[in-house]
């Protein structure tokens, strides 16, 4: 039954999610790079483009929906992640007042939850200039696509909570040089379910999450959902879904986030051990409030399809994340196998096309230094046009690449899909 989900997930997933997701991006980097602007075009379009996989793990939530609502879920789940990543790519960047820029930047979120709402002054306390109305267009696409769904304004007042959780997240995550983060553990500790015996920083992390939202805007799709479902979910992904989210995140990003000095949640735990346990022991009790939701099965393929994304990173692997890594991806059961490979493979390719493109590039410089004809008479020594002297394969008109260059790829794809198998209990 569960492996019959997952395969009907995946098919609806590439074959009728996936292409509008391709559609909405490109609509979204056209409009970013006609914003004037310099600074603000370069940071809308790396947003977009360094993290593009939330867009599309945004929008899995879509491949459970009615395939009439499906692009008009798909495009508000797209616009709010997206207005989500511009948002906090920009309370990153300097300024007088990082508390102030974060908390006014983020208000968008609530906006594009709101159909009624005006618009806010987003970048009262940022030194931008004019972006073209590009996160006024964000903020208007998600709500204009949430007025078509017919159980919108029951799930309106749950996503309205979590959407200003996140605006405190990253409003009080976001401090300057000489601050502290007391403020934001008294806020993440008051916002602690009782009972939960959460850490601070882990109802922090949840806090951050937009998983939650995105559930709601799926429920919204469908005509019989019952403000007891909206609850449920609301308990589900806060705090427990959503913590694993943003701890995964926080794990796999924890070099980069040391080396720039950003504050980092996992570094919280007071040891290698404690971090393992408690994530262990996080995502054990998320794939269990997934299941007890209605539609259980969609919501725990949901939660392992989100686990394997970060997991299959490269960064999961190192020393410092390997063995947490480990034991919540064995924490979701028998969907992290298929879920963890198939994300694995697409990161492999991701490679091979950055490959593909530094050989194009060495082509091209190699064809701007030949003097003409040496090529030429190169080629017909070697009885080929390879300087190695090997066979070559044709790519494109413009890429040619050895059997050595070929086979070493292929090696590639074949360690690492074998890795990912290994540390998904595969054989």
């Amino acid at each position: 039954m569960l492996a019959t989900a997952f395969l009907g997930a995946a098919w609806r997933y590439w074959l009728s999610v996936f292409p509008r997701v391709g559609r909405e991006i490109r609509h979204w980097r056209e409009s970013a790079g006609r914003i004037p602007d310099p600074v603000l075009r370069e940071l809308a379009l790396d947003a977009q483009r360094s993290k593009r996989g939330n867009l599309e793990g945004a929008a899995a939530f879509a491949a459970f929906v009615p395939h009439a609502r499906r692009t008009a879920v798909v495009r508000a789940l797209v616009a709010f992640q997206t207005v989500y990543d511009y948002a906090d790519t920009l309370s990153e960047q300097p300024c007088e007042d990082p508390t102030a820029n974060g908390h006014s930047l983020h208000q968008a979120l609530l906006v594009a939850l709101d159909p009624g709402a005006e618009h806010l002054n987003y970048y009262a306390h940022h030194p931008a200039g004019a972006d073209e109305g590009y996160l006024n267009e964000l903020v208007d696409t998600c709500r204009g696509a949430l007025r078509t769904l017919p159980s919108f304004e029951l799930v309106a007042a749950p996503a309205a909570r979590a959407a200003a959780r996140i605006v405190g997240y990253q409003t009080l995550n976001n401090w300057g040089p000489g601050g502290s983060h007391h403020a934001y553990a008294e806020w993440a500790a008051a916002e602690t379910p009782p009972g939960s015996d959460l850490r601070w920083w882990e109802t922090g992390a949840s806090a951050g999450s937009s998983l939650g939202i995105f559930a709601l805007i799926a429920a919204a799709a469908d005509p019989r959902v019952r403000a007891a479902d909206a609850a449920a979910m609301e308990d589900a992904y806060f705090p427990w879904i959503g913590a694993l989210h943003t701890l995964l995140d926080s794990l796999v990003d924890e070099q980069e986030d040391l080396a720039e000095g950003l504050h980092c949640l996992v570094e919280h735990y007071s040891s290698p051990r404690e971090r393992v346990t408690r994530m262990q022991a996080i995502a054990e009790r998320s794939v269990r409030c997934a299941y007890a939701l209605p539609h259980g099965n969609r919501h725990a393929i949901v939660v392992a399809g989100m686990t394997s994304f970060y997991l299959s990173a490269p960064e999961a692997s190192l020393p410092h994340a390997r063995e947490a890594s480990e034991q919540v991806l064995r924490a979701m059961g028998d969907l992290a196998a298929p879920t963890f490979l198939v994300l694995r493979v697409r990161r492999v390719a991701a490679r091979m096309a950055e490959r593909v493109a530094w050989l194009r590039r060495r082509a091209d410089r190699r064809g701007a230094r030949d003097d003409g004809g040496a090529r030429d008479r190169d080629g017909a020594r070697d009885g080929g046009g390879s300087t190695s002297g090997l066979p070559e394969v044709t790519l494109t008109p413009e890429v040619t690449l050895t059997i050595r260059e070929v086979t070493t790829i292929q090696n590639e794809t074949i360690r690492s899909v074998s890795c990912g198998a290994r540390a998904s209990g595969g054989t």
